[in-house]
C-alpha cells in the first residue's frame, strides 16, 4: 500500500499533475482532460477528498470521531514537543515520520507510544490505555491527510468584495473583449463562488472542439495556429500539442499535420485566453473579490 506523501513531494506532484491536465487539455481539445477537470470542479467536498485520496494512492482515511477524541490528548501529551498540529515544533514533525506513515489505524503506532523512545527524549505513554493512544494516532493520522490531501479543504465565504468596485473592474479590463450581454445571470452558471471565481480569471476549455461522436462544440476557447512554411504553404487548424520543436495542428477537415518548428516557418497562435493570461500578472485580491462579489451578483 502506499502511504502518505512528503508535503514537499506533493507541491511537485500538484504541479506535475497540473500540467498534465494542461497537457491534456491542449492535446485532446479537452475532450478528455477537459472533462475530467469539469467533473472534479462540480464533485462535492467529500468527494473531491476521495477522488484526491484515491489518485495519490495514499493510506485508510482517518476516523475522525477517533482524532476528535485524541485530540486533547495529544495537546495535552504531545503538542509542546511535536507542535498542535504535529508539524513540528522543539520536537520533529510528525507529518513525514516513518512511524506515522507506515501505520493505519494505530495496530503500530500505539505500542511505539506505549514504549517511547527514551534514549532520544521520547517519554513512554505506559499509563494510557491502547483506545486512548490509538485516538492519538487517529488525530495525528487526520494532521497528514489536512496536508497530504488538498481534497479535503473546505473554503469559507469568498464573496467579500465590494461590487461596485467589481463592476467597474469589469467595465475597464473585460469589456473591451466580451460583450456587456455575456455577463447576464452570470451568477447563476455556477454551483458555488468557488467555481465562479475560478472560472471567470481562468474559464475552462471544456467542451471545445469536438465531441467522440465528432460534432462539433464550441470552439471559442480552442487554440489555434496558422503555419507558413519555408515553401510558401499555408497551414491552419486547431492546436493538439505544441512545444519548441514542433506543433500539431487539426485543420477544418479533420486531417492532422505535424510540423517541424525549423527556421523559415512561421507560426502565429491565437489563444482565446491569452488576455486572462495577462490578466493574472496584475490581478490583485482585492481586484479578484471585488470582480467575484460583482459576477455572483448577476443570478
Amino acid at each position: 500500500m502506499l502511504r502518505p506523501i512528503f508535503p514537499a513531494v506533493l507541491a511537485v506532484a500538484f504541479a506535475a499533475v497540473a500540467g498534465i491536465a494542461i497537457s491534456q487539455e491542449v492535446q485532446t481539445g479537452a475532450q478528455n482532460g477537459g472533462q475530467s477537470q469539469a467533473a472534479f470542479q462540480n464533485m462535492t467536498p467529500e468527494q473531491r477528498a476521495a477522488a484526491t485520496r484515491a489518485f495519490l494512492g495514499l493510506g485508510p482515511e482517518p476516523d475522525k470521531a477517533a482524532a476528535a477524541r485524541g485530540a486533547p490528548l495529544y495537546q495535552q501529551a504531545c503538542a509542546f514537543c511535536h507542535g498542535p498540529q504535529a508539524h513540528g515544533a522543539t520536537g520533529s514533525s510528525l507529518i513525514t515520520a516513518d512511524e506515522v506513515l507506515l501505520d493505519d489505524h494505530g495496530e503500530h503506532l500505539a505500542p511505539f507510544l506505549k514504549k517511547g523512545r527514551p534514549e532520544k527524549g521520547m517519554p513512554a505513554f505506559a499509563t494510557m490505555s491502547d483506545d486512548q493512544l490509538k485516538d492519538i494516532s487517529e488525530f495525528v493520522h487526520l494532521q497528514v491527510e489536512e496536508v497530504a490531501n488538498r481534497g479535503t479543504y473546505h473554503l469559507l465565504n469568498i464573496v467579500v468584495g465590494n461590487r461596485e468596485s467589481g463592476q467597474a473592474y469589469v467595465a475597464a479590463h473585460c469589456l473591451s473583449c466580451h460583450a456587456a450581454e455575456a455577463f447576464a445571470h452570470f451568477g447563476s452558471r455556477f454551483r458555488s463562488a468557488e467555481q465562479l471565481q475560478r472560472g471567470w480569471i481562468w474559464p475552462s476549455r471544456a467542451g471545445s472542439g469536438t465531441n467522440s461522436g465528432g460534432n462539433s462544440r464550441d470552439n471559442s476557447l480552442v487554440i489555434t495556429a496558422t503555419l507558413k512554411t519555408p515553401e510558401g504553404d499555408t497551414i491552419a487548424g486547431r492546436v493538439t500539442q505544441m512545444n519548441d520543436f514542433r506543433i500539431t495542428l487539426v485543420d477544418s477537415a479533420g486531417q492532422t499535420h505535424v510540423i517541424e518548428r525549423k527556421p523559415g516557418v512561421d507560426v502565429e497562435i491565437r489563444d482565446p485566453l491569452a488576455a486572462h493570461r495577462e490578466m493574472i500578472m496584475t490581478l490583485t485580491n482585492e481586484d479578484m473579490h471585488n470582480v467575484t462579489a460583482y459576477l455572483d451578483s448577476l443570478k
